[in-house]
This record gives structure tokens, sequence and C-alpha cells, in this order.
């Protein structure tokens, strides 16, 4: 029988990468109109997502945070949001919907690396299969060109391409360095302050387009995207994620990750935003055995510290 807690960590879980899975193509849908613009619908996701995690921070304690700790924070909004967020964002306007969402599926590999280097994390023999596994199928959607039969107008692009699979690469940066600083205080406590640092340092880019956006042109369902794009994909998922992750091991809250790119890719293709094709499929299964690998992989060293740690539990069984 599944603990409660356990329960909720898989549906937190989960839930957060439904989410995830279902931004490439909302967005595209904002964007093909041609009235919000990749920078606008940046600014509008990190703004907004300041103000929630603000009004959700007087309902939790309250934190001091060190100077020294601000500044990181500071470091920490740009690897995390303002280049995660802008390249994705930008990267969705010019690739289609099924390319963004599988692409996103690498950000596991990309961590494993960084770790290697920034944390001298070991890599096992299964790491490095899985990381080129992982590459081969990036490589191939890249480098495919796909015409998108339901709508001409929407194709993919290799910057796009490239953009999206850069913001994997922040937002791993991300994890890697600065994960003892995020620990260190509530979530709330370190969102609020990572978007108002990404909102300041957006704002002077963005302004004028903000001001000549046509706001009152756009339709019903550009409002609801945009809406679905700040309070669903950035806030109540950041929110998910994290109880995700405290309930759950860390390998079984990655494996959801696999979510996104079936919810993307599916929902593009119902929404004529995108069409399969064998070379699309083969990068999917690639990626994902890549990760699949990556995440399930442990060192000589782990295995011992494990093999070490269920011996002494079972000396002091048998000695009671």
């Amino acid at each position: 029988m599944i603990r409660q807690s356990a329960l909720l960590g898989h549906s937190c879980a989960a839930g957060a990468n439904i989410i995830w899975g279902m931004m490439a193509p909302i967005a595209k849908v904002v964007m093909v109109g041609g009235l919000v613009t990749p920078l606008v619908l940046t600014d509008l996701r990190i703004f907004g997502a300041a103000v929630l995690f603000w009004l959700a921070s007087f309902f939790a304690p309250y934190e001091k945070v060190a100077k020294a700790d601000l500044f990181r924070l500071f470091l920490a909004s740009l690897f995390a949001i303002i280049f995660n967020q802008g390249s994705y964002v930008f990267g969705v306007g010019l690739t289609t919907p099924g390319n963004a969402t599988i692409l996103t599926s690498t950000m596991p590999l990309w961590a494993m690396m960084l770790a290697a280097i920034v944390l001298k994390d070991p890599i096992t023999l299964k790491k490095l299969v899985g990381i080129l596994m992982g590459a081969v199928g990036a490589l191939t959607l890249i480098m495919s060109k796909t015409d998108v039969a339901a709508n001409p107008a929407i194709e993919s692009n290799i910057w796009g391409d490239l953009l999206v699979a850069s913001a994997q690469l922040s937002f791993a940066f991300y994890v890697v360095r600065f994960k003892d600083l995020v620990t260190r205080y509530n979530l709330f406590t370190t969102m609020k302050w990572m978007f108002t640092f990404a909102s300041l340092c957006i704002f002077p880019f963005s302004f004028s387009s903000l001001t000549s956006t046509p706001w009152f042109s756009l339709s019903l369902n550009e409002w609801l995207s945009v809406a679905y794009v700040v309070v669903g994909g950035t806030f109540f998922s950041y929110l998910l994620i994290v109880v995700g992750q405290r309930n759950l091991k860390p390998t079984v809250a990655a494996m959801y990750n696999y979510v996104q790119p079936v919810v993307g890719c599916l929902a593009a293709v119902a929404m004529g935003l995108d069409s399969l094709s064998w070379s699309k499929a083969f990068a999917v299964v690639f990626i994902f055995v890549g990760v699949y690998l990556v995440t399930h992989s442990v060192s000589a060293k782990e295995q011992a510290a494990i093999q070490k740690k269920q011996l002494e539990v079972l000396e002091r069984r048998q000695s009671k």
C-alpha cells in the first residue's frame, strides 16, 4: 500500500510535469497571433510570478536573507529564470512545440555532466552511455526539419531548437551550482527574491514592447494562454515540483520528467501545431533511454555506501 506522503509526492511530481508539458503548445498559441512577442510573454511570466510569490510569502514564516545570499540569489535568478525562461520562450517562438517539449527532457543529462565538472560527481559507464544516447536524440531532433502539414506557417528552426536546449543547460547549471542556497530558505522566500531580481533585469529591455503591445486586441484564448503560462506554468508548477521532491526519492521524481514530451507532443498534434515523424520518434526514444540510464546509474562508491548502510541496519536488528 502506498504511503499517503508518497502518494502526494507522485501526484505533485506528475502534476508539475503535465503542466510543463502543456507549456510549449499553449505558449505557441499566444505567439502565433503575432500580438504578443516572446520578450513580452517572458516579462509577463516573470513579473506575474514575482507578484504571486510575494503574495504567497505573506502567509509563510518570515525569513531574513543575508546580504551575501541576496547577491547569490541574484546570480541564481539569471540562470534559473532570465536565461532559462528567456531562451525557452524565444526558442518556442522559432521552433515547433513538439521539438521544444522533447528537448526539455534533456535537462537531467546536462545536470549530470555539470555535476561531474563542478561537484566532481563520478560518471559511470551507464551515465556515459545515457549522456551519449541523449545527445544523439537531441542532435537528431535539432538537425531534422519538420514541415507541419496541419499548419505550414509553423515549422522548426535550428536556432529555436538550440535556444530551447540552452535553456535546459542554464537551469541545470542553476540546479548544480546553487543547490545549497535554495535549500537554505523556504520556497517562498527563495522564489520571491529570485523572480524580483529577474523582473528588475528584464523590465528595462521589455518596457517599450510592453507599452506597444495592443492588449485590448488579444482574444479570450490568448488571455487564457497567458494566464496558464504565468499561474500554472510558473507559480503552481514550482510549488508542486518542490512537494514532489520532498516526498519522493530524487530518481523517482526525475522519472516524471518523461511526462513532458508525451503531453507536449500529444497536445501540439491535437491542437494542429505540430506533426509526428519517424525521426522525431527516434529522437524521443533515444532521449528517454538516455535520461533513464543517467538517473538510474550508481557509482561503485555509492553502491558500497548503500551496502554498508544496509549491513549496519541488519546488524542492529540482529543485536536486538
